[in-house]
């Protein structure tokens, strides 16, 4: 077997990074750069951490998942419809367009996107609220879905080992947050692991803490992430037969469009003029402003339409439902239980020492896809699917 040259791979890593050196922006976050908790320093490795970051989170189980986890329109069979596995790829899309203009790090811009709804629970934002009530009523502090992605790529992934991403990945991940609004982003520079471990355990029990990205990848995911989203949910309520396109503010359409692919174009191009040599990420105000009502627009008009919460009670009850099915099953010792079966065993034993019964319960329902969160199910309280 032909042996690798690890002297000619090592000069390629070095020619990559001397080459972000010159070209990136003075703002960006250079690769060589990267932190982690866990040294990787193996003979011969020759990728850079933050490309590496990327192909982990793909392989990742958690990601697998995503092809059948709700974006905002759930119980609904229509193969036009938006995913969450969608929804990150169109994140990163986005957020490496804005991010090569402005001369940022696209490997750690990719990785922060793909791995930034990992935690999501099945159901979308409905499943994420009911599962929060269940975690608060066991003293396990309230769910939030940017932190559980960093508790699946951290703790549970490789069954309890983790992928150990850097330091910058988890921080965009854990920071974003496409419902807050923001007309200008500054990196909060300096973050160490230690910061990093303290602002999860205050945001875990101050969910309305606002945290910001260490670096200006962070902050370009993050308002990535809104422009994804804000074009392409009207454009699935539309096809639903939810709203129609004269439904939108004509205020918004004189300053954004009315079509996803016109939204998104002035957002990004709005973004990119008024970021372009900067040190931070940000609109301008017209367009700020215009972005914040068709959000309150979407808000209003679909994520609170009552013709897609007529499910709501009964995914409700299916989480109350299963969440003390597991969690009986665990404090009874029930090894037959799918819990043991299909998430427990083999488990590394610093996940076990680390987390109680409910945590588990916690971070085993939210992993699930939809289907599977209704497989688990009795047949007779499961909802139907309509087909659109």
């Amino acid at each position: 077997m032909e042996r690798y040259d690890a002297d000619v791979l090592g000069l390629l890593k070095t020619s990559l990074e001397q080459r972000e050196a010159a070209y990136l922006s003075p703002v960006a976050t250079l690769s060589s750069r990267a932190q982690r908790r866990e040294s990787e320093d193996a003979p011969g490795g020759y990728r850079q951490d933050f490309s590496l970051d990327v192909d982990r989170i793909l392989h990742s189980l958690a990601y697998t998942r995503y092809i059948d986890k709700t974006q905002v329109f759930y119980l609904i069979q229509n193969d036009h419809i938006t995913h969450r596995v969608l929804h990150v790829q169109l994140v990163s899309k986005i957020a490496r367009t804005i991010g090569r203009f402005m001369g940022l790090n696209e490997d750690l811009i990719e990785a922060i996107a793909l791995g930034h709804d990992i935690g999501h629970a099945p159901f979308g934002h409905d499943g994420e609220t009911f599962l929060s009530a269940l975690c608060e009523a066991h003293g396990i502090g309230a769910f939030q879905h940017n932190l559980q992605s960093v508790q699946f790529l951290d703790r549970v992934e490789r069954k309890g080992r983790g992928w150990n991403l850097c330091l910058q990945t988890l921080d965009g991940i854990v920071c974003h947050d496409g419902e807050v609004h923001n007309q200008l982003l500054k990196a909060d520079w300096g973050k160490t692991f230690d910061t990093f471990d303290q602002s999860m355990a205050d945001k875990k029990h101050q969910p309305a803490l606002p945290l910001t990205p260490m670096t200006l990848e962070g902050c370009v995911v993050r308002m990535a992430d809104t422009i994804s989203y804000i074009g392409r949910d009207i454009e699935d309520a539309i096809r639903l037969g939810i709203l129609s396109r004269g439904d939108l503010p004509a205020d918004v359409v004189d300053v954004l469009g009315c079509t996803n692919g016109t939204i998104v174009y002035n957002l990004v191009t709005d973004i990119i003029q008024n970021s372009y040599r900067q040190p931070y990420v940000a609109f301008s105000p017209t367009v700020s402003s215009a972005l914040k009502s068709l959000k309150g627009f979407n808000l209003d008009r679909i994520y609170l339409n009552p013709i897609i919460k007529k499910h709501t009670e009964n995914i409700r009850v299916l989480f109350e439902y299963l969440f003390e099915q597991y969690l009986n099953d665990i404090e009874q010792g029930r090894e037959n239980s799918v819990i043991f079966l299909r998430f427990l065993k083999d488990m590394d034993d610093h996940y076990m020492r680390d987390h109680s019964p409910a945590e588990v319960v916690r971070d085993f329902i939210a992993g699930m896809t939809d289907k599977y969160f209704l497989q688990q199910c009795p047949v007779e309280m499961r909802p139907r699917v309509e087909i659109r």
